[in-house]
């Protein structure tokens, strides 16, 4: 049985590495300003998915890991409900609740879904999940 092993890694060019290193300047994140710019920095590279480099692709990974220490240090994600997350989701992205009801169906589900009045389904999440 092989361990955690990956087969094959795509090699890493260390000069264009160290580029995409100098220009992210990827470090322990301490405060929610520095957060917020990592996740800034790291959006292009995870709107590229799949066809990120393998340089581009392990700055990603780091960029990702080092998000994830400081939201599980800082905020309490088991105590958040999807309704919560869309609320950030529209205010961080200035989105009007006009510009879900595609995703919701209508008008008036949309209104109740932000009200709480009613869940969130799980094709109405797919749908957001493509557009933030």
């Amino acid at each position: 049985m092989i361990a955690n092993r990956q087969i094959n890694p795509r090699p890493i060019n260390a000069r264009r590495y160290a580029m995409l290193l100098a220009k992210a300047l990827p470090a322990v994140i301490e405060t929610e300003e520095e957060n917020e710019r990592m996740l800034a920095a790291v959006e292009p590279l995870f709107d590229k998915g799949p066809s990120r480099t393998p340089e581009e692709d392990k700055l990603f990974k780091l960029m990702v890991h080092l998000i994830q220490d400081f939201e599980d240090q800082h905020y309490d994600l088991d105590a958040t409900t999807p309704l919560d997350i869309l609320r950030h989701l529209m205010e961080v992205r200035n989105v009007k609740p006009r510009d879900l009801w595609e995703i919701f169906g209508a008008k008036g589900i949309t209104s109740e879904v932000l009200s709480g009045k009613r869940a969130i389904r799980q094709d109405a999440r797919e749908k957001a999940s493509e557009v933030f």
